[in-house]
């Protein structure tokens, strides 16, 4: 198996090239109602089929939420495959949002899933949830780096309810969201251009500030869009690290569909307008 590139160098030049956009691929059954389909493995297939189709070639990155896909079952699992593939192919970097975590041999076989080279659902990243604590993600973040993919750790995320746990205050007085991008930093010292181990940081969350977000690592942003946020708030809460932050849109983008050309043109409003706040191409 020959060596790739790391994934945080791979994103570094994807954002660079394309702009730093992620679309998510979210087939909620309502989305597959307002586009006229039917809540089934049919309108699963023909739904990721066009959004790929749509924004794979000039999106940094797409990000299926594979719940979605899960609650058809093997088929359902099967159409997601062949998204990731597909998208792959197509140039785009692929975060699996799946924010699987676990402990011992259960999370080194979600890691395997998601980050072994030849399993079927492999992709360029994956989210996870540190929440049994840091160390449990060790079997991820060691095949991560071997085989040159990345993870995105949950660690400020914008639900109302992540307070209660990220925002609780360890023995060392630092909360657990700051403890979380500590970490992060550490394993993403010394790598250039960027490291492959990013964080979770809501674009919802509005200042910032009092926490540390330079972890030399992508910082995953949701929240853009139906959500709230806009691409102009990306500055005031991501300050200094705004370069490397990955805004993620979903609805506002899918909501467009099943017209191509639709989905292309919001696609390319959203990126135009993140560029612009963040000062990139």
């Amino acid at each position: 198996m020959s060596p790739i590139e790391p994934f945080g160098a791979r994103l570094r030049h994807a954002m660079d090239e394309r702009g730093p956009l992620c679309v998510g691929i979210d087939p909620h059954a309502s989305l597959l109602t307002e586009w006229g389909l039917n809540d089934d493995v049919a309108g699963l297939e023909r739904f990721s089929r066009t959004v790929v189709e749509a924004v794979a070639d000039r999106v940094a990155v797409l990000k299926p939420q594979s719940a979605f896909f899960e609650r058809f079952g093997s088929r359902g699992v099967a159409v997601l495959e062949k998204s990731v593939r597909e998208a792959r192919a197509a140039g785009a970097l692929v975060v699996m949002d799946a924010k699987r975590g676990d402990i011992g041999s259960t999370m080194a076989a979600y890691a395997e899933t998601f980050l072994h080279r030849d399993a079927p659902l492999f992709s360029d990243a994956l989210t996870v949830s540190p929440y049994l604590g840091y160390g449990s993600l060790k079997p991820a973040v060691e095949l991560a780096r071997a085989g040159g993919a990345g993870l995105f750790v949950l660690a400020l995320t914008s639900n109302p309810e992540g307070g209660e746990v990220q925002h609780a205050v360890g023995t060392d007085g630092r909360g657990v969201g700051a403890t979380m991008l500590a970490h992060l930093a550490e394993e993403n010292a010394g790598q250039r251009p960027m490291g492959s181990f990013g964080a979770v940081v809501g674009a919802t969350l509005g200042d910032l500030s009092s926490y540390d977000l330079d972890i030399n690592g992508p910082l995953l942003a949701p929240g853009i869009g139906a959500q709230g946020a806009t691409p102009a708030d990306l500055p005031a809460v991501f300050g200094g690290a705004v370069r490397n932050v990955v805004p993620n849109v979903s609805r506002g983008v899918l909501r467009h569909g099943p017209d191509v050309g639709a989905l292309r043109a919001a696609a390319e409003r959203f990126a135009a307008e993140i560029g612009a706040a963040v000062g990139a191409g």
